[in-house]
């Protein structure tokens, strides 16, 4: 052995706190770099030969009995297989130990031992498991500065969100703000100063393509949002900005539960909705006023622990102010094409969240288009009782929208039970599950029983609900005014739906030339066009398709000329009846070689 070999053998190995320490104190400033840090690269120790009820088996055996000191869990850890790649079952199986109450300060010193003396990520991860629920404010800066490994960035701001949700976000934005538009706000924070800090704060971005329902979250967690309303009472563009930060938090795009996460969101919400009206009446400000009122009305906002009669009084303050002149003005104003949809989705929406119905309905319908500046989705919403269904028990994506539920008679109850799909994870249900129902007529009741969710990969049960029943007469009514009620519906949404039912209703109109209808909507990036698309199999009409499993899928965009929607979806069905839809439209999916070798060209191709 070389005498740096036998140095490096007697050298001990640094403990990881104080490596991130090192490396905190060497970055520009003391700032952290974004995307924190990675971990020490630490040699392989061999294949994994544990399945993952033998590793939860082992990391159960580690800690009986609870070890007294970090080596001899770290000697465990190595004798029973336990590694690096083990983190996260460390992390769930440490958090659901039994811990004697003889024994919780003993398990809270090991953990505060593990997490400053443990140099091994299996070790200090156990230790941020066990302060994660014994933690005290102490061991807030050992926490902040380990969570700057962005692999330990997880269990180190779980634990910090019960004891210092600043701290918390500081880190989370530090390690996962990726944007540049974000850096200088979160410079600002981790040097502490708060005159910078609101600053930054104001000069955000609002655009959803910067700012997600977590980052808002994490935005208004770490500037202490409502401290700063506080401190600047008559400050418009901090007002507005705090009144977007709200909207993104509940936004049903990406996780609306960030807003039920979000502690202080009571306490925004009455600072922003009682001082609005001294907003200017511009168009970005009436569309944040009317994107709070629905969510209040029908979205996450109701699910939160509101006082008796204080949601239904902000609500109604909001229809007061949008329902003023100025503002009525400020919704009509609008040059660009961009603005005249915003400016049309408020003309068309602004009455929608201040409808209160006679009598409250058990079951309600609310079918809610979002703001199209934000590209929010068109949901629609259900409600029991008052309160939406899918964010209170499925936060990973927005309800299904109308064209899915109400348009093809989903949710109607007949005497044979259905199970029903109400939403699907934003990604998709194969990546993050989706929520089902089961409906059925059951004499003169309408049920929704066998709640279902697929949450492919989770470690956590889904949530159950009870059985619902309501009565048949009350929920058919419901369901014909939804069906028929189009308030929501702006010109080329409304052409794509009488499109679709046109194909419904006479599927030979596609099917004669061997296809198939598929997604009938309007645009995403041009909500001014009616998009139809249709899946081309050969051989389809005759009952003998060809190669069915590699079917090519064609986009018609038909662009709204202004003349009536029902005279643009009726021409465009006879097009249908009279010309092959293969000649017109434009293939935008399948496969590359199955449309060179039909003799059609592919996206992007020369």
């Amino acid at each position: 052995m070389s005498a740096q070999e036998e140095r490096d053998a007697l050298t001990p190995p640094t403990a990881l706190y104080d490596h991130a320490l090192h490396l905190l104190r060497g970055s520009p400033d003391g700032v952290p770099p974004r995307r924190g840090y990675s971990l020490p690269q630490k040699t392989a120790t061999g294949e994994d030969l544990l399945s993952q009820d033998q590793a939860k088996s082992a990391i159960r055996e580690a800690f009986s009995p609870l070890p007294d000191e970090p080596a001899t869990l770290h000697r465990r850890f190595e004798r029973l297989g336990i590694q690096d790649r083990h983190r996260h079952l460390i992390r769930s199986t440490v958090a659901g130990l039994p811990l004697p109450a003889e024994q919780t300060d003993v398990a809270r010193t090991l953990g505060r031992r593990l997490i400053q003396t443990g140099t091994t990520a299996p070790t200090v991860t156990a230790g941020l498991a066990l302060l994660g629920r014994l933690g005290k404010p102490e061991d807030v800066p050992y926490l902040s500065v380990l969570g700057l490994f962005r692999s330990l960035t997880g269990p180190a701001v779980n634990a910090l969100d019960d004891l210092d949700r600043r701290s918390a976000a500081v880190v989370w934005l530090a390690v996962y703000a990726r944007r540049d538009e974000l850096q200088p706000f979160v410079r600002a924070l981790w040097t502490g100063n708060r005159q910078a800090v609101y600053l930054e704060l104001v000069a955000l971005p609002a655009s959803s393509r910067f700012i997600s329902s977590a980052v808002a979250r994490r935005i208004a967690e770490a500037s202490q949002l409502p401290d700063l309303l506080d401190h600047h009472p008559s400050d418009t563009d901090l007002l507005a900005r705090a009144g977007r930060l709200l909207v993104r938090m509940g936004c049903s795009r990406d996780d609306p539960t960030d807003l039920l996460a979000y502690r202080d969101a009571l306490r925004v919400y009455d600072s922003v909705v009682s001082r609005v009206g001294l907003l200017p009446p511009t168009l970005d400000n009436a569309a944040m006023m009317l994107s709070l009122a629905l969510d209040l009305s029908s979205g996450t906002g109701v699910l939160l622990d509101w006082t008796s009669g204080r949601r239904a009084a902000l609500l109604e303050s909001l229809g007061r102010l949008l329902a003023e002149p100025r503002w009525a003005v400020a919704a009509a104003t609008g040059s660009e094409a961009d603005q005249r949809l915003r400016a049309d989705w408020i003309r068309r929406t602004r009455r929608q969240p201040f409808k209160h119905p006679a009598t409250p309905a058990k079951f309600r319908i609310e079918v809610v288009a979002g703001d199209p500046a934000d590209r929010e989705p068109v949901e629609a919403r259900v409600l029991i009782d008052g309160r939406p269904v899918v964010p209170q028990v499925f936060g990973r994506g927005p309800a299904h929208s109308p064209e899915y539920l109400l348009d093809e008679g989903r949710l109607r109850a007949e005497m044979e039970p259905r199970e029903v799909q109400l939403a699907e994870a934003y990604c998709t249900e194969g990546c993050c599950g989706a929520l089902y129902v089961t409906i059925r007529r059951d004499a003169g009741q309408v049920v929704w029983e066998n709640w279902r969710q697929t949450m492919p990969g989770s470690r956590e049960p889904a949530p159950e609900l009870p059985a619902y029943r309501f009565d048949t007469s009350a929920y058919d009514t419901e369901i014909a005014r939804a069906e028929t009620d189009c308030s929501w519906s702006w010109r080329a949404r409304t052409i794509a739906r009488l499109i679709k039912a046109g194909l419904i209703e006479e599927p030979d109109l596609l099917s004669r030339w061997d296809a198939s209808r598929g997604w009938i909507s309007s645009g995403f990036d041009d909500p001014d066009t009616a998009v139809v698309t249709f899946w081309y199999v050969p051989g389809l009409a005759s009952g003998s398709p060809e190669r069915a499993d590699s079917p090519l899928q064609f986009r018609w965009v038909i662009p709204d000329d202004g003349t009536p929607p029902e005279e643009q979806a009726a021409a465009a069905l006879r097009w249908l009846a009279e010309e092959d839809p293969k000649s017109y439209a434009r293939v935008c999916g399948g496969s590359r070689e199955r449309a060179e070798e039909l003799g059609f060209p592919w996206p992007g191709s020369a």
